[in-house]
């Protein structure tokens, strides 16, 4: 391979939540075992290098002072969803800066909500949207995906179209590629849920933050691209953070087509006086969309593919009871353990305390609205997750 996706990287003392938090309070890392960070959603490998090499070439320039977004900013994200997502007729005034995709999704809500309205969400959620949900006032409507008999999960069109309307529902929030569950939505199925959003006259605010980490045989489509009335209905939400690990450095944007919901969003987002770049971040962004960053990330989908089916494997043919859908995008699984725990009279919490005590720290599913699961990130050297089966097999599911 070209890039190094093998160096385990020594993260403690880095400020980096995933080793220096251990999320939960009242569990300890038994017998000195070090902690292999499975949880919040970073990878523990070297940035790719073009990122690394952008940011040192600005950190040579020794002045730090305001600055403007630069017509090579928006001429990077026109050329990179161009060439990794097939969009056409993008346009510098579509795309607009935000800190963080949580923080565009929350300018989104207060422009077109008020406290108390209702939201809808399918179920399992991301945990950011039900805090941020909370947080702003707003009221949380599930609408449940659901496994098919090849494991597979799917929308439920009617039940969708039922809350919204019975809930009166004017924004309904939407997740492509989907976390937790790592469905890539084929076009077959953003048409017909675009179609019952326009059905019921509702906005979607689109999260489409892991839409470069798809794997063989799926392929992002930007939730705008299905229809005319979806192209001007959605606020899309995008960032290189997720796929190369930027987190730490802050930086997404929306795609907007419809001017006034254009308006909204950038009245509200601006309004607080929060939502401006870091410089070092527009550079990231620019070492990220070019033509070496697109070779790191084909191999990084390579190397995430192979730890997610090994964790699959894994688990299945010595777990009896435990199963998951392999992940179509996303580096994230989201383990069903019931049975498991179930025939061994273990609960989910005492399975979730031994795995944090043997230095799997985990993720509960219970915080994302489902109980009988645990979220797992594979986006780590492959020598680690290993060394994480075999704890869990040593020492967790005994």
């Amino acid at each position: 391979m070209e890039f190094d996706f093998t160096t385990v990287l020594d993260r403690r003392g880095k400020d980096a939540l995933a080793v220096d938090v251990i999320p939960y309070r009242d569990v300890t890392v038994k017998d000195g075992l070090r902690p292999i960070p499975m949880w919040v959603a970073d990878m523990s490998f070297p940035a790719a290098p073009s990122v690394v090499e952008a940011v040192q070439k600005r950190l040579d320039h020794p002045n730090f002072g305001y600055f403007m977004l630069p017509d090579a900013y928006f001429d990077a994200i026109i050329r990179w969803q161009g060439e990794r997502h097939g969009v056409t007729g993008l346009r510098k005034e579509h795309i607009g800066y935000e800190n963080g995709v949580l923080g565009g999704v929350g300018s989104a809500l207060r422009a077109l909500t008020t406290e108390g309205d209702p939201i809808l969400v399918h179920a399992p959620t991301y945990i950011g949207f039900l805090h941020l949900l909370h947080d702003l006032g707003r009221k949380v409507v599930t609408s449940p995906l659901t496994r098919d008999e090849n494991g597979v999960w799917r929308m439920d069109y009617a039940d969708m179209e039922a809350k919204i309307r019975t809930n009166g529902i004017k924004v309904a929030i939407f997740c492509s590629p989907h976390n937790p569950c790592g469905r890539v939505w084929t076009r077959e199925e953003l048409e017909q849920a675009m179609d019952v959003y326009r059905r019921c006259g509702c906005t979607v605010i689109s999260d489409e933050i892991w839409a470069d980490l798809t794997f063989p045989g799926h392929k992002h489509i930007p939730t705008q691209s299905v229809s005319e009335d979806a192209k001007h209905r959605t606020i899309a939400f995008y960032a290189p953070s997720k796929t190369f690990s930027l987190a730490g450095l802050i930086g997404s944007y929306h795609i907007i087509y419809n001017d006034a919901l254009r308006k909204a969003v950038k009245t509200t987002g601006s309004a607080t006086y929060y939502n401006s770049c870091n410089v070092l971040s527009l550079h990231a962004l620019l070492g990220a969309y070019s033509p070496a960053g697109a070779r790191w990330v084909d191999e990084l989908r390579t190397v995430l593919y192979r730890n997610l089916e090994y964790v699959k494997t894994f688990m299945e043919s010595r777990f009896e009871g435990v199963s998951m859908f392999l992940p179509e995008g996303t580096y994230m699984l989201f383990i069903n353990c019931r049975g498991w725990c179930d025939a061994h009279g273990v609960s989910m919490d005492t399975l979730l305390k031994r795995g944090v005590e043997a230095g799997v720290i985990w993720q509960n599913g219970a915080d994302f609205g489902n109980p009988d699961c645990i979220r797992l990130n594979v986006a780590l050297p492959f020598s680690l997750v290993e060394e994480a089966m075999q704890r869990l097999k040593e020492r967790v599911f005994i």
